[in-house]
């Protein structure tokens, strides 16, 4: 394969990835004209990857409706995704009695790579949790509670090409945004081990973190909550003790597992 195929080859994969990324956006799925309209790429184009991503069952085609839907293959992708990421049974009741002791949506995230990625969520009807903090969430880490908890453990030459790769956009009037600033909040998370988040990420919402560590002090991960401003204003100090001991015993129940040190 030469130089020129090779970029091809590349420049197909970007293109099925975005093909996906649109139909995934649209409840209904998308018939291959409005596709080629949304991704301004030709009809033909459109066709040949649709048959390609059909026939490996990423995609579906509802052929009653005209429109293509996501595939199958995607659950069993999203079911492998989540055994990597890997959060061990004992750590989910750990998230789940936070959650119900708090009584606030509780998150375990972690380090993957050079990312800071949501593990596990524990939330209900009334306790619901902040959109789109799902499984799998890696956006905003500057502006959530359990973000500042990972970058506060890194050096500063990691936190400084974290933030330039990922930037510290404005998510509300809230969010620290200055570096100068951001570093001081940092040391404000490293000298009390706690992170605190006052709608930064999203008006009417203010979280909660605490870091979960190796016996030899490395922050590996962190568990947090989130509550309504009025709720955190009220509770915040009784909910940093109760986080502070689920750390502790998130961070053992990893020992002797092959995540702690991910």
């Amino acid at each position: 394969m030469g130089r020129n195929d090779a970029l091809t080859g590349l420049a197909s994969v970007q293109k099925a990835f975005a093909l996906l990324d649109v139909v995934a956006s649209h409840s209904r799925g998308m018939s291959a004209k409005d596709i080629a309209a949304e991704l301004d790429m030709p009809l033909p184009t459109v066709y040949r990857l649709l048959k390609t991503l059909v026939a490996s069952e990423h995609l579906v085609h509802l052929k009653g409706e005209s429109r293509y839907g996501l595939g199958y293959k995607l659950h069993a992708l999203d079911n492998s995704l989540r055994r990597q990421v890997g959060t061990p049974p004992s750590v989910a009741r750990l998230v789940r009695e936070l959650h119900v002791r708090a009584d606030a949506a509780a998150y375990y995230a972690v380090h993957r790579g050079e990312d800071i990625v949501v593990a596990h969520v524990i939330d209900s009807p009334t306790r619901p949790r902040i959109t789109p903090m799902g499984f799998g969430f890696n956006d905003a880490a500057h502006a959530t509670a359990f973000g500042k908890v990972l970058l506060a453990a890194m050096d500063p030459d990691r936190c400084s090409a974290y933030l330039a790769r990922h930037g510290m956009p404005e998510m509300t009037a809230a969010t620290i945004t200055d570096p100068a600033a951001f570093a001081a909040e940092l040391d404000e998370v490293r000298a009390s081990g706690i992170a605190v988040e006052r709608e930064e990420f999203i008006r009417g919402a203010s979280c909660l973190a605490a870091p979960v560590t190796t016996p030899a002090g490395q922050t590996v991960g962190s568990v947090a909550v989130s509550m309504d401003p009025a709720d955190f204003a009220a509770r915040s100090p009784q909910v940093a003790v109760l986080l502070r001991d689920v750390a502790s015993r998130v961070s053992k129940a990893l020992r002797g597992t092959t995540l702690l040190g991910q």
